[in-house]
């Protein structure tokens, strides 16, 4: 074979660009998080408000979160081209929302046992100096939704193009219909950052309307009740989380619409459906792409990789392709007697 031929099938294994935009955003909103839940903690522990406090905890998670968004980030791109890494680097992001997850579940332990002790041991409340804190951090959520939502919305509207190619003839691509899942075209590494955010912006308001009935009221037990609310979101969302990532690192894909269709397109190919996907694996290798193996059992001798790859490109977010086929024992037999 001459070398300008094996040229065109020599490929990298890139398979998920840079996101400049988010990392930079992402490294923002860690920093203005970070500072405002050492604020929030400090005037929580000062002022003896419960909600207060958890909700500065509650963002301290999310300060870990993003910070291990920027990391991902960062980590993805400088090993990008690692040939350490089979599959690229994309799930260093993946693992990082997992670990933030985890790291969530914590936290909201220990707000459950601190709102619990204030239920059974009430302690007096600054509300006035606690309510400002309070909205000063609300405040600062929706700047940091803001920040992070512009390159959010950006990146789910952005059309995409994926310059991976297998070798020198592919079929013009159709629009792409087992990525048309909107869960499967975001930056999922953007998205948990945005999504800790939002989250910290309604453990906020919890945080606002237990102060504010305690110091009009003197409904004391509302805010050990908010931090328990507070503790139950930020359980729930880290459930959420953990079931997204723990799905993408485990490789559970096989449920994805992507699957049939790769199975009806090969099985289409031959003209009398002779031809039989016995074997198939996908499996995500970045956010919007998947990579397959699989194995054809046919009665057509004619057919080729070549062939095959050429018709599943039809779905562009199959960027990697390993294709093994066998014939029918009596049509290899009747093939090699000739």
């Amino acid at each position: 074979m001459h070398t300008e031929h094996i040229s065109d099938w020599i490929h990298d294994h890139v398979f998920d660009s840079s996101n400049q935009a988010a990392e930079k955003s992402t490294r923002v909103v860690m920093w203005i998080t970070a500072a405002m839940m050492v604020v929030e903690i400090t005037a929580g522990w000062w002022y003896n408000s419960m909600a207060l406090l958890a909700d500065g905890w509650h963002m301290s998670s999310h300060a870990v979160a993003i910070g291990l968004s920027a990391f991902a980030y960062s980590a993805a791109r400088r090993y990008a081209r690692d040939p350490r890494f089979a599959f690229g680097t994309w799930k260093i992001e993946i693992l990082g929302g997992f670990a933030s997850a985890v790291f969530l579940l914590g936290v909201a332990g220990v707000m459950v046992f601190g709102s619990i002790e204030r239920l059974l041991d009430p302690q007096p409340i600054h509300y006035k100096e606690a309510v400002i804190v309070a909205v000063i951090g609300l405040a600062v959520n929706i700047v940091c939704a803001m920040i992070l939502g512009r390159v959010h919305h950006h990146d789910h509207d952005h059309s995409h193009h994926h310059g991976h190619h297998h070798g020198p003839q592919h079929a013009h691509a159709a629009p792409q219909t087992g990525a048309s899942d909107p869960a499967h075209r975001h930056d999922l590494n953007l998205k948990s950052a945005y999504v800790h955010v939002i989250a910290d912006a309604a453990t906020s308001v919890l945080a606002i309307v237990a102060l504010i009935g305690g110091w009009l009221w003197g409904w004391s037990w509302l805010d050990p009740v908010m931090g328990l609310l507070g503790a139950v979101l930020v359980a729930v969302w880290a459930k959420g989380l953990i079931a997204e990532t723990s799905k993408i690192l485990l490789d559970r894909e096989m449920d994805h619409p992507v699957v049939e269709e790769i199975r009806e397109v090969v099985q289409a190919i031959s003209p009398d459906n002779n031809t039989t996907v016995t074997d198939l694996h996908v499996w995500r290798v970045g956010k919007r792409v998947y990579s397959c193996a699989m194995t054809v059992v046919t009665h057509d001798q004619s057919l080729t990789p070549t062939m095959i790859r050429e018709a599943i490109s039809i779905h562009e977010e199959i960027v990697h392709a390993t294709i093994e086929i066998h014939l029918c024992p009596e049509h290899a037999a009747g093939h090699a007697g000739r």
